[in-house]
């Protein structure tokens, strides 16, 4: 993958957290995007998503379920802490 492709599918990836982030921000919490390589996005939940007990569902039935729809080339959504 050329430099410019990664840092295009980079940038989708913000544009769709930044769609998803009021979702998080009204329960009290957001995410960092940390990196994004070969496919795998890596976030860190903060603030109150950091601790809940679903974050783990927020992850992968929202978050990773909305990138890997709309941003060619992501097949997976870790979350860092």
């Amino acid at each position: 993958m050329t430099e410019q492709t990664q840092k295009s599918q980079y940038d989708q990836v913000l544009e769709v957290l930044d769609k998803l982030r009021p979702f998080l921000q009204r329960d009290g919490g957001d995410c960092e995007l940390v990196d994004v390589e070969d496919g795998v996005v890596k976030l860190k939940l903060v603030g109150a998503c950091g601790s809940c007990p679903s974050s783990t569902i927020t992850l992968k039935a929202g978050i990773e379920r909305a990138l890997v729809e709309e941003v060619e080339g992501i097949t997976e959504v870790e979350q860092v802490f």
